[in-house]
């Protein structure tokens, strides 16, 4: 059984987001302000509101931009550690680089371009002692509308449908941190170790039907994201509501 009570969340922002250029020529990518705040201060206090508040950064690019503002967390009722990349090491070997600051038997993860309201503590409920991981996923968002076809005739049409019967990795986990000994040094989880791992029936994955979410990729998604999170409070789940059934 985990001991959840100080369970540590790490936030990979060490990314150039080059598809966000110019603005990201000043800034990482996870510093960019929706609707006047950046990315990371909207994940912080959505990990704040669900009592997760020991939060490790890792940095890479620009690196001081990051520090210079959120500094210790001290400010946002949460205490910030950070993992500084010399190098790109991609999202599994900043995962590695960070092992010193993370401790206990489970931590969280999370991309540091997502914004979310999903309760992470679901992930925690999901990870069985066989497992390395559970993947939050929600389902797919089509950029497009959708034409509905019978015999060769249109009967309808749906603007950007949700397409619940295909799901993706929202980016956001729960990770044994004995996943930190099959870390690649330099490489991307997604690419290597989880595909590794779920090929062994070792990776969970927690299905969220209707959490708020989005990553932020383009110019296209700031505009939707200050939209979809301009009324939202992240959903408030208490640590001590939640089970322990973690290993």
């Amino acid at each position: 059984m985990a001991n959840t009570s100080k369970m540590k969340a790490v936030i990979l922002a060490g990314g150039f987001g080059k598809r966000l250029k110019p603005l990201t020529n000043d800034r990482p990518k996870p510093m960019i302000e929706i609707s006047g705040k950046p990315i990371l201060e909207w994940q912080i206090d959505w990990l704040h509101r669900h009592d997760i508040n020991e939060i490790v950064i890792c940095v890479g690019y620009l690196h001081h931009v990051v520090v210079n503002h959120i500094g210790s967390g001290k400010k946002f009722g949460v205490n910030v550690g950070y993992s500084v990349e010399e190098e790109p090491l991609g999202t599994g070997g900043a995962l590695k680089n960070a092992s010193s600051l993370l401790s206990g038997t489970s931590f969280f993860a999370l991309n540091g371009d997502v914004m979310t309201d999903l309760d992470p503590w679901k992930l925690v409920d999901d990870l069985t002692p066989d497992c390395m991981g559970s993947i939050a996923s929600v389902p797919l968002s089509s950029p497009f509308g959708v034409i509905q076809i019978e015999n060769g005739f249109a009967k309808g049409f749906r603007e950007k449908p949700v397409l619940h019967d295909y799901w993706i990795n929202a980016g956001v986990y729960c990770l044994s941190t004995d996943i930190l000994d099959i870390l690649p040094d330099k490489g991307n989880i997604e690419a290597t170790t989880m595909p590794k791992l779920a090929a062994e029936g070792r990776l969970r994955v927690t299905k969220y039907e209707n959490a708020n979410w989005r990553s932020i990729d383009t110019y296209k998604d700031i505009e939707e994201a200050e939209k979809q999170f301009a009324k939202s409070t992240p959903k408030h789940r208490s640590r001590k509501s939640k089970s322990k059934k973690t290993h």
